[in-house]
Parts: structure tokens; C-alpha cells; sequence
């Protein structure tokens, strides 16, 4: 055969072959129709399913309805959330695509010859829902119902079938309360209560209204205190649970048959129609046993170290800790892992925790006298009102002159405690203060400094051991009065 009419058979071949070409994809333009739907393709009322599954690429999940609730096909005691089951299904009440594709022969351009997951539902009959690509230009799934259509999905039901059963858990959950009614506390070797009550007259202050019922006596806490430890444990996440049967026996495995806090909350809160509702809740937390113990046994290294004045094995041991904890809502069956920080703040809960750490927590305006002794000295600071309403101010005077006391009464109120304590007292007075109040229940104060050593004092209020202060505090409230009797 020549060169040429080779040439002329080859081209020949061509025609036919782009001919053969371009009239199936004619064909296929016109057995595939492709047509804006924006119609309701799946209706499933959700009341009506008695059982749903699906397969995804972490595997495969089976829940059904009972009369007490859901059941998980793998572990009938596994704490199902029919919360998150209707959930997903509610998608399926009215579930729409956005463009239909009619009479498909290749499932496998959509991704549907091998699907990315699967759901089954019954409600009455049988829905199978096959989930292929995800198409990136549309963003949307598209879907298959088991006949010749393909759909784009108005909604991707893999946002919520992507779940394995670790997300199908009934979490359990730590109500929402601004103020609690009360507290009682197990923690940091306490065992007391806290209770609110806002015309609680055991306090110097108008702003406390938490106290602590503890030995017999009531205690008025930090309101500021109180309430940063509340908003603590609302954040808590409930999430990552361990175990969701614990037995009892398990229970010492996580510390939790002797927690380090137990707590339990009696508050008010309003329900959706605003009117009140009293409620409660517990809680226990405990870090993991072994590594408490280890975390005690350097503790116990350390103080021999510091004994010993080994300041390079101190040092050594000086690393950042990794805290491993856990919490128990009530006798819930679910042991949760929580996190270190949450951990730190929850077990902060003893009476130290909770207390004042201000020496004196009175106003300086509800100051009405100030006998001051003072190296061998003695002066009296006397308060005089004038004005009225938002014109009153308050005028000091020291020996009938009028003084600038401004300075003294932030120094008064800027002491605080760096260490509480109830050690007695062996060091050198300071300062003395006796504070006299515009209150019935305590109408005066007496407030005494004593040099513990070059840079604390002890401070003793009403003859009992209070706390440890920087000496720098105590400083500047000798130095306001010194600037005040020598004016």
C-alpha cells in the first residue's frame, strides 16, 4: 500500500471514530438530564423512625428505638444522647436537592459506585441514602436514594454522619446558674458550706453575699472569689469521657472513690417561660492516682532537698507538671478526663481559697474613726460627712484640722494576705490600727502589724492570727500616716 493512500485510510478511521464519539455524547446528553430541582426529595418525620445506621470511613453504627430510649447495637449499657440521634435525623423531616440528574448509567463519575457513607432508616418503610463527592464547584454532596436519579443535596448529611459512637454519648452536663443558694464543700481539707444571702450581716462589708458555714461559725467569703469560681465550674468540658459503665470497684482506678473535691450546688435559675426554678447538682474530681502519688513523692524530695540545702537537686525537679484528672457528675455512670487548668481551678475550693485576702474589707467611707498607735505614738483620725446625696463627700480631720486621708484608706485597703495563717505572734508591733465602723454588727476593728521578718508581717485582726503581708504594704500605710501627722 503506498504512502498516500495510507494517509487516506488513517483519516478515513478518524471520521468514523469522532462521528461514533461525538454521537454518543449526544446520546448521553440526552439520557442524562440534568434539572434545578429545589424540591422536597426525602420526608421522614422523626417520630416516626424506630431505628437508623450508617457506615462511614471509621465504620459502621446501628441505634434503635425502645420505649426507654435509644439503644446502640454494639453495647446495649452504652448512654445513647436521643438529643444528637434526632438531631440528625431532623435533616430528613423535609430534605431537599438543589438539581436532580435523570436516568444515570455511571454512578462512579459522582463518586456513588463506592460510596463515602451510607444511611438506613426505618420509619414505617426503608430509606437507603448513599453519600458520594462532594462537589467542590455547587458545594454540595451529591447523593443517591437507590433508583436512577443523582442528587446535589441542598444539606451534607455527612456534617452530621461523619459521628462514630464516641459522638453519640448522652454527655452528662453542669447546669447554667449565675448565683448559687448554696455550697457544700469537700476540698482542700475542708468539709463546710457556703450559703448566699444577700442581707448577711456576719460581714463588714455590704458587697459580701457569700459566707461560709464552717466550725460552727459563719465566715464571710469574696464575692469576687465566689463568683470567678463559679463561672469556673460552668466551663468545665464534659466531654472526653474514659469509661461510661464505671462499677464501684473501678471507681479507685481515677481517685474517685475519695475524691479531692466533692461539691455539691443547690441554685435558682429561670426556665423558658422566666418564672424560677430551684435545681441541684454534684460533682467530684480526683487526679490520677499514680501520678498523685508521684507527684507527692517529689514534693516529699524537694522539702528533704531544700533541708539539706541541695539547691541543684531542687532545680532538677523544678519541670512543668502534666496533670491527669478526672470527674464524676453525680453517680453518673460516665468517668470524664478533664483538663489540668480545669483540674487546678475546681480543687481551688477550700476556705483559704474562697476568703478575703484583704486584711481589712470594710470601706473607707464606712470609717467613722481610726485610733492609730504608732512608735510610742498615738494620733485619732476622725471622719465628718458633709453634703448630701451625690454631693456628700467625707472630711477628715486630726485634731480638729482637716487632713488629706485619701492615701491612708487605699493603703488600709491594699494590704493583703500572701499566706494565711494562725501562728502567734513573735515579732516586733509595727503598726496599730483601731478601725471604728458605721455597722451595727461590728462597729469597730482592731487591726495590729508585727514584724515577721525583713520582708513580711504578721497581721492580727481582733486578736487573732490573720495572715501573712509584705512588709511593703505595712510600709505605705506607716508612710500615709506619717505623711499625715507631720502635714
Amino acid at each position: 500500500m503506498s504512502k498516500s493512500r495510507r494517509i487516506y485510510v488513517l483519516l478515513a478511521v478518524l471520521a468514523v471514530v469522532c462521528a461514533a464519539t461525538f454521537a454518543v455524547s449526544r446520546y448521553q446528553t440526552k439520557k442524562e438530564e440534568i434539572k434545578a430541582a429545589g424540591e422536597t426529595i426525602i420526608a421522614i418525620p422523626t417520630e416516626t423512625v424506630t431505628a437508623v445506621s450508617w457506615t462511614n470511613e471509621n465504620g459502621e453504627y446501628s441505634f434503635s428505638r425502645s420505649e426507654d430510649g435509644w439503644i446502640y447495637a454494639g453495647d446495649e449499657a452504652f448512654p445513647v444522647s436521643a438529643e444528637k440521634i434526632e438531631e440528625m435525623l431532623s435533616q430528613f423531616e423535609a430534605f431537599g436537592a438543589a438539581f436532580t440528574i435523570d436516568n444515570v448509567t455511571d454512578l462512579g463519575q459522582y463518586g456513588l459506585d463506592d460510596p463515602i457513607a451510607t444511611i438506613h432508616i426505618e420509619a414505617g418503610g426503608t430509606y437507603d441514602i448513599a453519600l458520594g463527592d462532594y462537589s467542590k464547584m455547587d458545594e454540595q454532596r451529591y447523593i443517591s436514594l437507590g433508583d436512577e436519579r443523582v442528587y446535589l443535596a441542598v444539606h451534607d448529611p455527612l456534617d452530621e454522619f461523619g459521628a462514630v459512637s464516641d459522638d453519640m454519648i448522652a454527655d452528662d452536663t453542669i447546669p447554667e446558674f449565675s448565683t448559687a443558694d448554696s455550697m457544700h464543700i469537700k476540698a482542700a481539707g475542708d468539709d463546710y458550706t457556703v450559703v448566699y444571702d444577700e442581707e448577711g450581716a456576719a460581714s463588714y462589708s455590704d458587697d459580701d453575699v457569700y459566707f461560709a458555714e464552717i466550725g460552727g461559725e459563719t465566715k464571710p467569703l469574696s464575692t469576687d472569689s465566689v463568683n470567678a469560681y463559679l463561672r469556673a465550674l460552668r466551663a468545665v468540658e464534659l466531654t472526653n469521657f474514659v469509661n461510661y459503665k464505671v462499677t464501684e470497684e473501678e471507681l479507685s482506678g481515677y481517685g474517685l472513690d475519695d475524691p479531692e473535691l466533692s461539691l455539691e450546688v443547690k441554685y435558682t435559675t429561670e426556665d423558658e417561660d422566666g418564672k424560677e426554678v430551684s435545681g441541684s447538682f454534684s460533682i467530684s474530681v480526683a487526679r490520677d492516682p499514680e501520678e498523685a502519688a508521684e507527684a507527692a513523692g517529689k514534693e516529699a524530695e524537694e522539702a528533704d532537698s531544700e533541708e539539706d540545702d541541695s539547691a541543684d537537686t531542687v532545680e532538677d525537679t523544678e519541670e512543668e507538671e502534666t496533670v491527669t484528672a478526672y470527674a464524676r457528675v453525680g453517680d453518673s455512670p460516665i468517668i470524664y478526663q478533664i483538663s489540668g487548668d480545669a483540674y487546678e481551678a475546681l480543687i481551688a475550693a477550700g476556705y483559704n481559697d474562697l476568703r478575703h485576702t484583704e486584711v481589712m474589707t470594710a470601706a473607707f467611707d464606712d470609717m467613722t474613726q481610726i485610733d492609730i498607735a504608732l512608735e510610742g505614738s498615738s494620733y485619732t483620725l476622725i471622719s465628718e460627712k458633709q453634703g448630701s446625696g451625690d454631693d456628700e463627700e467625707t472630711i477628715w480631720r486630726l485634731n480638729g484640722e482637716e487632713v488629706d486621708a485619701e492615701a491612708l484608706g487605699k493603703a488600709i485597703g491594699a494590704a493583703e494576705a500572701t499566706e494565711f495563717t494562725d501562728d502567734s505572734v513573735s515579732g516586733k508591733e509595727e503598726i496599730s490600727l483601731r478601725i471604728y465602723l458605721d455597722n451595727e454588727t461590728f462597729p469597730e476593728v482592731d487591726v495590729v502589724f508585727y514584724r515577721n521578718d525583713g520582708s513580711t508581717c504578721l497581721a492580727v485582726v481582733d486578736g487573732t492570727p490573720f495572715a501573712y503581708v509584705d512588709r511593703a504594704d505595712v510600709v505605705d500605710i506607716i508612710e500615709a500616716v506619717n505623711s499625715i501627722v507631720l502635714e
